[in-house]
């Protein structure tokens, strides 16, 4: 059951109905991937797990004072229900591009990766054979991250999905560091920074749990 909530949906699209701080039991065992680990773990049904976060098509959990994520195919076990949006073909555009990248977020940070300032360089050009090949290069709030190989594969993923698209690259890298500075305006003020916050070197970033 949902403390406090009638119940909320999770579209398979990434459009999202956000409902944080609530608590659920878990109605079966679910796969987790430990934050900042990465490491892929389960959590038996009975678990009570408090949802910090569901955005970009996943929840961010906490439970026994530590953090998962649980992807949006698990969403059962959290109670709610997912629901496929059919959309007509579209034509490849690079606006399309930059909104795909918004939708995926920092498990942690209730911010997409693109307004986090994690998206460095995003290339477009024409495939061989036709279509087109997309490179990326991208960074994380911290070097060492074990949360690394998932947000690339969500990236990689989601760019697949688009149409004309034909090859996803994306390559982490942390030269230069990121730091808040790379965040954009929208981003600080939803995240209480001054506009014009630089923030510590290294990429150190505060997280509240």
């Amino acid at each position: 059951m949902l403390a406090g909530a009638t119940g909320f949906r999770l579209l398979a699209s990434g459009c999202l109905m956000i409902i944080t701080n609530q608590t659920v039991t878990l109605k079966r065992d679910c796969s987790a991937i430990a934050i900042p680990a990465g490491t892929k773990v389960v959590l038996s049904a009975g678990t009570s797990v408090r949802i910090t976060q569901a955005m970009g098509g996943s929840y961010t959990v906490s439970a026994q004072g530590a953090l998962y994520r649980i992807e949006a195919k698990d969403a059962d076990a959290l109670g709610a229900s997912v629901e496929a949006e059919q959309h007509a073909p579209a034509t490849f555009s690079e606006r399309m591009v930059w909104d795909q990248l918004k939708t995926v977020y920092d498990p942690e940070i209730p911010v997409n990766i693109v307004d986090l300032g994690l998206i460095y360089a995003c290339d477009i050009a024409e495939a061989e054979g036709g279509g087109r090949k997309i490179d990326v290069r991208m960074s994380l709030t911290a070097p060492g991250c074990g949360m690394s190989d998932v947000l690339k594969a969500d990236v990689e993923q989601k760019l697949r999905r688009l149409p004309e698209v034909k090859d996803v690259r994306v390559q982490v890298v942390f030269d230069p560091p990121w730091s808040p500075a790379r965040m954009t305006e929208a981003a600080k003020l939803q995240l209480g920074f001054d506009l014009d916050y630089a923030g510590p070197s290294g990429g150190a970033f505060p997280i509240l749990r």
